[in-house]
């Protein structure tokens, strides 16, 4: 499913089902671009029981995603994928707009 060109992918979809729903109801998993890391920014992952007048809500196969409106510029055209490899378990933003990431994947530059 895409909007505002983010898209989930069903591997993200699934994983994110199945920890939403060890959740108290009504959670989602909110993503977030902050300030920081080895690169610049980072990709924040948080559980949230609130959503914002201006989040942006995606679904998927009962996965809810937030993204708020700043993050929003910097995640446009993103992918949110789950990947499961040798350095573990975790979810991967691929992001055509970074133009430099850390090898763990959880920063970036523009």
């Amino acid at each position: 499913m895409e909007m505002d060109n983010i898209t989930v992918t069903e591997r993200a979809a699934r994983r994110i089902g199945e920890t939403l729903r060890r959740e108290p109801p009504g959670t989602m998993l909110r993503v977030s671009v902050e300030g920081g890391g080895c690169s610049g920014f980072q990709y924040k992952f948080d559980m949230d029981r609130t959503r914002g007048d201006d989040d942006v809500v995606i679904t998927r196969d009962g996965a809810v995603v937030l993204v708020d409106q700043i993050s929003l510029g910097y995640l446009a055209g993103s992918e949110i994928d789950f990947v499961d490899d040798l350095i573990g378990a975790s979810f991967r933003v691929n992001n055509p707009q970074a133009t430099a990431s850390c090898g763990c994947g959880t920063s970036f530059s523009i």
